[in-house]
């Protein structure tokens, strides 16, 4: 059976006190709600890719309290100094080199030389980090290829009696998974690459790299292309509901559940006034409405690609991408 545990200093306690036995407790963020385990424990990180049926190429994000506790797992290099100043605690991961002899499970990082690493901003993550006293492996708790959870309600409806507790922080304030930045080596220097859209914009990471920092994007990829998969959160289909979802849509066929954006009449509103923000934290929770109302096809509006409105039409597109057969229970 999962527990709801209060965030609250007591609640907090108990849920380390699970982690440290080896146990999983989902655990807020500003982002979403993430799945944590002990990233140095094989079993807890296992139990992760189990309870989410997540694939196991899939590397997991390492959640710590602060850039000290870095120290000995990953190699920091100039322009990542840099954005963990400008972002961290915040939204934000790094996708950087492991350090030699990294005290870190060698499932979280899928056979890869690299580790993802977040400094998260939810007091009660910061809490949860800080009473634990390490590093957690901390993928979104929910199934995997399903919508994202941003309340303790989504995740007890996806992974209630499958993991040990759900430390309840309120609700998401993002409503977005942070936003994935990467490096590889380029003349003069390293050039990044912006692996996912996220809580922190694009033109927010190019006023702290500089006008002259290329900030590539990198391809999604599909399961059946395992060796393209360089960081978390790139598989093509991903964070779906269960119905079939069409994107850009002006006018509804008949039969469709209409998701709109901005002044319009439809079933569901995104942001009545046009706020991207306001889109971006409503859109994972429209999509379990969705679930709950039993919607079998979904329409959603066009929103505008710029600012939060890539990340957010970066989701659109991977829950509009064709599923495999298991994508609902995956």
């Amino acid at each position: 059976m999962t527990q709801l545990i209060q965030s609250d200093q007591d609640g907090v306690c108990r849920a380390a006190a699970i982690l440290r036995s080896g146990g999983l407790v989902a655990m807020p963020t500003e982002t979403v709600y993430g799945l944590a385990g002990d990233a140095t424990n094989d079993r807890a990180v296992a139990a992760i890719y189990e309870a989410k049926g997540r694939p196991n190429f899939n590397p997991l994000i390492v959640h710590v309290a602060g850039v000290a506790q870095l120290e000995g797992l990953v190699q920091l290099s100039k322009s990542a100094k840099q954005l963990a100043n400008a972002f961290w605690p915040g939204p934000l991961t790094l996708v950087l080199p492991l350090a030699e002899g990294a005290q870190v499970s060698p499932l979280v990082t899928a056979g890869l030389k690299t580790l993802a690493v977040r400094v998260p901003a939810h007091p009660a993550a910061q809490s949860l980090l800080h009473e634990f006293g390490g590093g957690l492996a901390a993928p979104s708790a929910n199934p995997s290829g399903r919508v994202s959870p941003v309340n303790a309600a989504h995740v007890m409806d996806g992974l209630g009696g499958r993991i040990d507790a759900v430390l309840d922080g309120g609700d998401c304030e993002i409503g977005l998974e942070s936003t994935i930045v990467g490096f590889e080596t380029a003349v003069g220097g390293q050039r990044a690459l912006l692996l996912r859209e996220g809580g922190i914009t694009r033109e927010a990471l190019v006023d702290v790299l500089g006008d002259r920092q290329d900030l590539l994007t990198a391809p999604t990829s599909d399961e059946k292309s395992v060796q393209t998969i360089t960081a978390p959160g790139q598989l093509a289909s991903h964070y779906a509901p269960l119905g079939a979802v069409r994107i850009n849509v002006k006018e509804p066929e008949p039969g469709e559940t209409f998701v709109g954006f901005g002044a319009m009449a439809c079933d569901l509103n995104l942001s009545k006034t046009g706020d991207l923000a306001e889109a971006a934290a409503n859109l994972f929770r429209h999509f379990h409405k969705l679930d709950a109302m039993g919607a079998t096809r979904i329409a959603i509006a066009p929103v505008p690609n710029s600012g939060l409105g890539r990340a957010i039409n970066d989701r659109l597109r991977r829950a509009a991408a064709p599923r495999n057969n298991d994508q609902g229970t995956r």
